[in-house]
């Protein structure tokens, strides 16, 4: 929200008042608390008006600092309240300082605010930084962190516009917006810089951020209310920020193996019935392509009744007896739901007598005709709503439905009333995270740890831990499909570690070049589904060399589960996303800084999208001697190179220093990864030893001269060890020794 006029002036309207020097310090219980007027004290009659600003700063875990600034403490407590891990972490107070492991905040008498680690200011809070600014009447809380020469930002959730932000207006307000503006799904107060820094604004409702948009050389954010509260998270490294914020905020969960597989949906207002599902299956089944999850979207249940989670008996009039039918050929089944209860479902006569369902300030049920006609919304703020919702849930898993795909979750209203006494404008984003946790939560209590899985489209600081989320609604081009990555990349950025798409997109209908390149870039990202709107998305309907595209990439990436698989264990332990922007992995190369039309693939694969028909691609590669992964070949890094590709290849390069390893299966995502496992080896420097975890057993692979020793703890019965373009040499029991060519 911009206050300003320009430099000098404020806006009509606005009033301002900023803390000015200190006029008192206090410790207690881990806190530092500054009192600060916003005038200056010069003598006793000035002690009579304010504001005064109480600034607290305290500390969560090592190398995150707190910051809370407050005008007024009387307010009632506004719910609800983004889930913070830890507790007051060891601090050192001194008397104008905190530190928080390598962190420390100091603060100056005549007002400045200043981040330091490691002997450097990393950003600070300077004059007319906070602030206390009423607009027509309205209570805001503000503050801006400086940005030095070349710092750039990232992040604030899934954004479809350039990755970089600097120069950008954003609002964290959850919208149905599509990918094409500047609206989002996922909508998340969380930034960090290349200056080895994040923020994270903790408060789940409207908050606004001018970057680098209203005073050109600081992030400005703000909020409605009386109180402000963020934090500031070291690094130094940007992969260290978002361990580090997903520790704060939650980690995501691990997915089942069988959710990187390939999945297929009936499409949106596609007509279908079983017969139809049943030809798309054997279909892919008769041409050799892999699918492990069959989704069945909206019209698996009856118009108007969206949601009573009853199978349309019209089209699917035995729907146990189908399920089982399907699983029989090794699939699992996705169907799709969301929070919304039309009128005509009988589950909103049993929301209306339970209290389930969300009201107006009035008393009445709040009911619209957008979307469903005279349909409400399950209040998730209520625990026996959250009970009734699961119990429709696990109707369905006894059926033999596998998981849900959680759409919808955006357009949540702010004229109504929760049960728990939640403040609407706060649960506007919030509400996302507590319906995706509501059918999460169902899917972990029945298939336990690792197993649980849905594909969810809206989401909030925490949602991370609920995967997969999916981009949108996109169209049918390549703007889409670039929109489409910029907006993965900028998620991941945000601490989401897994992130999907619709393969050719979903508004319109792809021609069979696009519909190819697509493939390319969707089986080379962390979770892949085949989806539109109007018009089915099995291959053979587009052409028959879209078929051979599919079975290509398709089996490419069950091989490359052993390396994804890992990839997937980062992004659960430590935060890092397995689609990765290049500053993430290249933080010291310039260059990196703006790159948004390639990604990292785990540490070690890059990937370029393809972005025309006619198959030439420009990108930029680090430092090294790369290979292509489909010729063998070496890429010199350091610049930039151009590739000219056909249907059935995309840039993807293996980083210097590799030992990929390869699987042994290639027509499913869940095997025993080490057996029959291939150990790719890439360009490993005189020297270099790696380490290579696939399934149990650890490889360590070193190079000493020309000689190369591999070793393996807990070896399988069979593996073997590739340069890259020759053939494979067996390894016999727990080492081999092999000479470099």
């Amino acid at each position: 929200m911009k206050f300003s006029n320009g430099y000098w002036l404020l806006r009509d309207g606005v009033q301002a008042a900023h803390p000015v020097e200190v006029h008192d310090i206090t410790q207690a219980a881990g806190e530092l608390v500054v009192h600060a007027p916003t005038r200056p004290i010069r003598r006793r009659g000035d002690l009579l008006q304010g504001p005064v600003a109480t600034v607290r700063f305290s500390s969560p875990m090592p190398d995150v600092i707190g910051v809370s600034l407050t005008h007024f403490e009387g307010g009632r407590p506004r719910h609800p309240e983004f889930v913070i891990a830890g507790t007051h972490s060891r601090v050192h107070l001194a008397e104008e300082s905190l530190t928080a492991g390598a962190l420390e905040v100091r603060v100056s008498r005549d007002w400045q605010v200043e981040f330091v680690a490691d002997g450097n200011v990393l950003t600070s809070s300077s004059a007319k930084g906070m602030g206390f600014m009423t607009v027509d009447g309205r209570h805001h809380v503000r503050d801006r962190l400086g940005l030095g020469v070349g710092e750039v930002v990232y992040g604030l959730g899934e954004r479809f516009g350039p990755l970089v932000r600097n120069g950008q207006v954003v609002d964290i307000w959850n919208a149905d917006g599509g990918t094409s503006s500047e609206q989002a799904y996922k909508n998340v107060p969380f930034y960090l810089t290349n200056a080895g820094y994040g923020v994270f604004v903790n408060d789940p409702g409207h908050v606004s951020f001018e970057v680098g948009s209203e005073k050109v050389s600081c992030v400005q954010f703000s909020v409605g209310g009386q109180t402000l509260e963020y934090f500031v998270i070291y690094g130094p490294s940007p992969k260290e920020i978002l361990r580090k914020y997903t520790a704060l905020t939650g980690k995501p969960a691990m997915p089942p193996l069988w959710s990187f597989g390939l999945w297929l949906s009936t499409s949106f207002t596609t007509s279908y019935d079983e017969k139809t599902v049943s030809g798309f299956i054997d279909g892919m089944i008769e041409r050799d392509l892999p699918l492990s999850v069959f989704h069945f979207d909206c019209f698996w249940m009856r118009e108007y009744h969206w949601c009573d989670f009853e199978w349309d008996p019209r089209m699917f009039p035995d729907p146990e007896g189908m399920l089982g039918r399907l699983k029989s050929k090794d699939l699992r089944i996705s169907v799709w739901i969301n929070p919304y209860v039309a009128q005509r479902s009988p589950l909103f006569a049993e929301g209306l007598e339970g209290g389930y369902l969300l009201r107006r300030t009035n008393g009445d049920v709040w009911q619209w005709d957008l979307w469903q006609p005279g349909m409400a919304l399950v209040d998730f703020t209520n625990p026996a709503a959250r009970e009734w919702y699961a119990a429709k849930l696990e109707a369905l898993l006894d059926q033999g439905v596998d998981c849900f795909k959680t759409d919808f979750g955006e357009r949540i209203p702010t004229d109504v009333v929760y049960f728990d006494g939640s403040d609407p404008e706060r649960m506007h984003n919030y509400y996302s995270y507590l319906y995706n946790k509501t059918v999460f939560d169902v899917l972990r209590k029945r298939r336990g740890d690792g197993e649980a899985v849905v594909f969810a489209r809206a989401a909030t600081a925490g949602s991370q831990q609920f995967p997969v989320h999916w981009g949108g609604d996109c169209e049918s081009t390549y703007e889409a499909m670039a929109e489409s990555l910029r907006g993965g990349l900028s998620l991941g950025l945000s601490g989401f570690g897994y992130w999907s798409h619709d393969i050719g997109g979903f508004e319109g209908t792809p021609d069979p070049a696009l519909f190819k390149r697509w493939i390319a870039f969707g089986l080379l990202s962390s979770h892949s589904r085949l989806h539109g709107s109007s018009s089915y998305r099995v291959p053979w309907l587009f052409d028959e060399e879209s078929v051979d595209v599919l079975r290509v990439f398709a089996k490419l990436k069950a091989r490359l589960m052993p390396y994804l698989h890992h990839a997937a264990l980062q992004a659960a332990t430590e935060g890092t996303p397995m689609m990765r922007a290049m500053v993430l992995e290249f933080p010291d190369d310039p260059a990196c800084t703006h790159l948004e039309r390639q990604y990292m693939l785990g540490d070690s694969l890059l990937v370029a999208p393809v972005f025309s028909d006619g198959g030439e691609v420009s990108f930029y590669v680090p430092d090294g001697v790369w290979t292509d992964f489909f010729t063998g070949e070496p890429v010199d890094g350091g610049r930039w190179t151009t590739m000219s590709c056909d249907f059935l290849t995309v840039p993807l390069l293996v980083r210097p220093n590799t030992v990929l390893p390869l699987g042994a299966v290639d027509d499913r995502p869940d095997y025993d990864y080490a057996e029959g496992v291939t150990l790719r080896i890439h360009h490993l420097d005189d020297g270099a030893s790696i380490t290579t975890e696939v399934a149990g057993s650890t490889f360590r692979t070193r190079r000493d001269g020309n000689r190369i020793d591999v070793r393996v703890e807990s070896p399988p019965a069979a593996w073997q060890v590739q340069f890259p373009g020759g053939e494979p040499i067996a390894g016999d029991g727990g080492a081999l020794t092999v000479e470099d060519r």
